[in-house]
């Protein structure tokens, strides 16, 4: 299997697509198209680090024009933004702001509604990255489900797909419905957070399908044919362009025995096992304090693949799941009975996934088979778009 290097650099592409992300104002920066909404009113903000309106917080901004804002709800990683995958939050008072936190990635995902009841409207402004199993379209579930049992209005703030230039993988089968995929859509959507928000209201996917009353306010500048360069890391471990565009193939492996790189400075551009065939490259992880505390072979050699030095007009051009290094990776572990955990289906959303290839099908073949919920999915999706799409 060939792992070659682009002979684009990455640097370059980069440069080319941040210069057009400069072009695109999410919809935090378009003030005046939800300040109506707000002024005079008692808001609750879902928001995390990502939250910027250009360099300075939602929260801050809205504080600093006379909106009173109440308190924060905070997903997966927390307020700021540093706290590891997986790890519970309690709830606590920002010490910037002096506002109570909320976590809805603790011991309830869903506002309560004593959470809500000093609340007239809710703002909701996360970067998201295109991904079924990151978990921020699963807390905007729950938070549009909680707007709708208490009558409560909810205004989203749209924010650019790094990974919204396509769609693939397979749709999730419901039995494997969990927080890291709770919707019958593909592994990539290819929706914004906006968008994804209107199919879960018209699709009837919130409990008992009410209805949450809903405003998306959208980014300005922004189509499906393109890819952005985030302005901050949308959580720990994706910490720049590449990791995100290598997220949605990659991710796959945290249901794996193998490492992707968390514990270096270099997480989700690299992928390997202490016995992985030796290449050339190795790597030891470490605790890396607010990213990874314990990661996987902390401490021992892990030989691997380096993906690093792939361009991003390389994923631009394929725009699809790489299968190849899941599959080379199974392929060369020597206890095949022990490569995948009980995590796998659900990050998959479906068991078919592993038995296919640990039946040895060719990633075209495991291919040909997502095609006909894929094309159903794409005829879906056409009816919540905000954006220009790419085909």
């Amino acid at each position: 299997m060939r792992f070659g290097k682009i002979v684009l650099t990455f640097s370059v592409s980069v440069f080319l697509i941040t210069a057009r992300a400069q072009e695109i104002l999410p919809g935090a920066r378009l003030m005046s198209n939800y300040l109506p909404l707000v002024q005079g009113k008692r808001v609750a903000v879902v928001a995390n680090h990502t939250t910027l309106v250009s360099s300075k917080h939602l929260v801050d901004t809205l504080l600093s024009v006379g909106v009173t804002v109440k308190k924060i709800f905070s997903p997966e990683h927390g307020f700021r933004g540093d706290i590891e995958a997986g790890e519970l939050i309690g709830n606590y008072t920002d010490k910037v702001t002096g506002l109570p936190v909320i976590s809805l990635y603790g011991g309830s995902k869903k506002p309560k509604p004593a959470d809500l009841s000093d609340v007239d409207v809710l703002i909701f402004d996360l970067q998201d990255v295109g991904v079924r199993f990151y978990t921020y379209i699963s807390t905007m579930h729950y938070v549009m489900e909680a707007c709708a049992e208490n009558n409560k209005p909810l205004i989203i703030l749209d924010r650019p797909n790094p990974n919204g230039f396509y769609v693939d993988g397979p749709v999730l089968d419901t039995a494997y419905r969990s927080f890291v995929g709770m919707h019958p859509v593909p592994l990539v959507h290819g929706m914004t957070i906006g968008e994804f928000a209107q199919m879960i209201n018209g699709e009837g996917w919130l409990k008992g399908k009410i209805q949450c009353n809903l405003t998306v306010i959208p980014c300005k500048g922004y189509t499906h044919s393109m890819t952005t360069a985030l302005p901050v890391r949308p959580s720990p471990n994706l910490p720049n362009h590449l990791s995100i565009l290598l997220y949605p193939s990659l991710g796959l492996f945290e249901g794996t025995v193998v490492s992707v790189g968390r514990g270096t400075d270099y997480p989700f551009q690299v992928f390997g096992f202490p016995n992985f065939p030796d290449k050339g490259f190795r790597y030891i992880p470490v605790e890396k304090r607010g990213a990874s505390l314990n990661p996987p072979y902390k401490g021992k050699p892990v030989y691997g693949i380096d993906l690093r030095d792939y361009s991003v007009n390389y994923f631009l051009d394929r725009r699809e799941i790489i299968l190849d290094w899941l599959i080379y990776s199974y392929n060369n572990y020597p206890e095949k009975d022990k490569f995948f955990n009980n995590f796998f289906n659900l990050l998959a959303g479906t068991s078919v996934l592993r038995q296919q290839i640990e039946n040895g099908l060719t990633p075209s073949e495991i291919r040909a088979t997502w095609q006909p919920a894929l094309e159903q999915f794409k005829l879906l999706r056409k009816k919540y778009l905000l954006y220009p799409d790419f085909e």
